[in-house]
């Protein structure tokens, strides 16, 4: 077995950070010569260039790329190892990076998330909404501690990550007072041909939706398809159609947005999955949102 020197290694990751070798070599307290000489003894060992040396400043090349993203997470979680082992320095708030799914519900986000800023430690969280493919990116170069969507990491995504199933629920319908008391009796087939309001195509809401409306036999009149789930629960307060929330957030929906259920149904299961770098979550942060999850909000 070849066994990586880290010493060499933690050389590399610094430099590649600083951008320069010079840079580099202040933070090491080492000079320029003996960095440089570390590295390219590094580079031959592995047996890759890992910096472009043609210009003034190092860029690295792409499998310099692929070695400081390994570089970033060991020497990031060894920095972890030590802060835990020696305790956080006292008035420094514990950071919690997360990427929400665009297609999360915000009244479920706020659920998930809540619980970490209920620790006994400081936490300062930095939310980030965008697609899940964008998200998971950042993710896989540490820009993220964790993930929030609805679904699972898709095959053939080429991140290196793991899916924390949070919990499970059904999904309640409903819409502003006058279309509930018109669609409530009935239900669900009074749905068909009612206005409804949904999720873009490709999200797994909308796949659950629509398959449970043909398995039914039934064809509600879609007035409108949503990216952004709390657009959509304003269309909903308006009137201008029926809509579908987690079963879990169903009260917070109707006090939020003044609406009125027409039905449930527990046959379209939404998942919750909290996405990350570890196998075992390490961020006590991250760990409080999965323990809460599944121990009560989900319960």
């Amino acid at each position: 077995m070849t066994w990586l020197n880290y010493h060499h290694l933690l050389y590399f990751w610094t430099v590649a950070r600083e951008g320069s070798l010079t840079s580099g070599s202040v933070k090491l307290h080492l000079t320029p010569q003996t960095v440089s000489s570390q590295l390219r003894t590094l580079e031959e060992s592995l047996g890759e260039v890992l910096f472009d040396r043609s210009h003034r400043r190092l860029t690295l090349t792409d499998m310099g790329q692929l070695v400081y993203g390994y570089a970033d997470e060991i020497f990031t979680l060894g920095l972890e190892l030590t802060e835990t082992l020696q305790g956080r320095p006292s008035g420094r708030p514990l950071r919690l990076a997360i990427g929400v799914a665009d297609v999360l519900p915000k009244l479920l986000a706020y659920r998930l998330i809540e619980p970490a800023l209920r620790m006994d430690d400081e936490v300062r969280i930095e939310c980030s909404e965008d697609t899940s493919e964008r998200l998971l990116a950042r993710l896989a170069v540490n820009e993220l501690d964790v993930v929030l969507s609805d679904a699972p990491v898709p095959l053939g995504v080429s991140v290196r990550a793991f899916n924390h199933l949070l919990g499970e629920c059904g999904v309640t319908f409903m819409a502003a007072a006058p279309l509930a008391q018109a669609y409530r009796s009935g239900f669900p087939q009074s749905l068909d041909g009612a206005p409804v309001l949904l999720p873009t195509e490709g999200t797994a809401l909308r796949r659950s939706l629509d398959q449970w409306f043909d398995n039914l036999g039934i064809l509600p009149a879609a007035v409108g398809e949503f990216d952004d789930s709390a657009l959509l629960k304003v269309f909903g307060q308006a009137g201008l159609g029926v809509f579908a929330v987690p079963s879990i957030v169903a009260d917070d929906a109707r006090r939020q947005y003044k609406v009125r259920t027409v039905g449930r149904t527990d046959e379209v299961v939404e998942r919750w999955y909290a996405i990350s770098v570890e196998r075992r979550v390490q961020h006590p942060a991250v760990a409080a949102i999965c323990d809460a999850a599944r121990a009560s909000l989900f319960e």
